[in-house]
């Protein structure tokens, strides 16, 4: 088990890389614990869980909506949750989402850890304190940023993962190779799912990886002034048809990486938007959708990333550097119509 420290905006956040479960009950005590999860990691892991206040939800995306967390608020009060306690999302990417968002909120906040159980929650979702719910086809729309005091990462809890979540992992994974990691774009390269799946050192060293560039990247920027902004690389149109078409976050996020690749080569210079296209379809990922771009578009002009007549979009200069275009809503609808 590797401890290791980081701090915040003066909040330190604790990353217990390859730990156990069980290592839960010596960061918190049960009587202050609330672990909330879904129905389906509750029937998965019920002897884990015994003993612990657990709040239920239906698992989804569609899910991650205002009246989850008042249904959650509800359960909080009937279990006489208070300013000591601690919630601990025990889940994938929806589930740390909702948590940390009730955790804001609730008593004008309380403590909260994650103990993430998909690839995805593990290298992006529950690393750098974005929490939020959607609103309508409006992916996070209402939100926080707010630092959870703990992460724990139990690589067995990826055992019972289905493949297509092994795919959702790594387009997050290929995603900071794109923008931070040449020499890890490399490595994906020569390896694939099933290698990793077998190989629980190099999976874990490849977690570890991602964590960190993350975090460096949030550190520096934990407010999206600046550098955070390159983490949204295939987000901008890849949130916009995920829920659109209700596509796993995985999917939606290669198609806009694959699109933002094609986009860097026309407006950047960019040499290489094959190679980022063949290693998308090396993990199984899609890299083309028949989509309303008119609709697409109308979406986008929701998104947070919008800044009056323009939208800071992701390019790629080259393989392991990306930069911030802004690029003028007029342009990107002309770009959009090649779609």
């Amino acid at each position: 088990m590797q401890k290791k420290r980081f701090l915040f905006s003066g909040k330190e956040t604790l990353f217990y890389f390859d730990a156990a479960f069980s290592l839960l009950e010596k960061i918190v005590s049960k009587e202050k614990a609330i672990i909330i999860t879904d129905e389906n990691l509750f029937q998965a892991y019920k002897r884990k869980l015994k003993g612990f206040n657990t709040i239920v939800l239906k698992p989804g995306e569609q899910f991650k909506v205002q009246q989850t967390v008042d249904v959650i608020i509800d359960q909080l009060i009937l279990l006489g949750a208070d300013r000591q306690t601690t919630l601990i999302g025990f889940g994938g990417g929806v589930i740390t989402d909702i948590t940390g968002y009730v955790a804001g909120i609730y008593m004008r906040g309380i403590e909260v850890g994650y103990i993430p159980t998909s690839l995805l929650a593990m290298v992006d979702a529950a690393i750098g304190g974005k929490n939020g719910i959607d609103v309508g086809v409006y992916k996070n729309m209402v939100g926080l940023i707010r630092q959870p005091s703990f992460l724990l990462y139990d690589y067995s809890l990826l055992k019972t993962l289905p493949l297509a979540e092994w795919k959702n992992g790594f387009a997050e994974i290929i995603k900071h190779a794109c923008i931070k990691d040449s020499k890890m774009f490399i490595e994906l390269e020569q390896n694939s799912i099933p290698k990793y799946k077998r190989n629980p050192e190099l999976l874990a060293n490849l977690i570890t990886r991602n964590a960190l560039i993350k975090i460096k990247v949030v550190q520096q920027d934990e407010f999206e002034k600046g550098d955070r902004k390159l983490l949204n690389f295939g987000h901008t149109l890849g949130h916009a048809i995920e829920n659109m078409y209700q596509l796993s976050h995985g999917e939606a996020i290669s198609i806009g990486m694959t699109y933002a690749a094609l986009m860097s080569q026309q407006l950047k210079f960019y040499k290489e938007a094959e190679r980022v296209i063949k290693l998308l379809h090396h993990y199984g990922l899609p890299t083309v959708a028949d989509f309303d771009a008119k609709k697409a578009f109308n979406i986008l002009l929701k998104d947070k990333k919008r800044q009056a007549d323009s939208i800071n979009y992701i390019l790629l200069q080259k393989t392991g550097k990306a930069v911030v275009q802004p690029l003028l809503l007029v342009q990107l609808q002309e770009i959009f119509k090649q779609f």
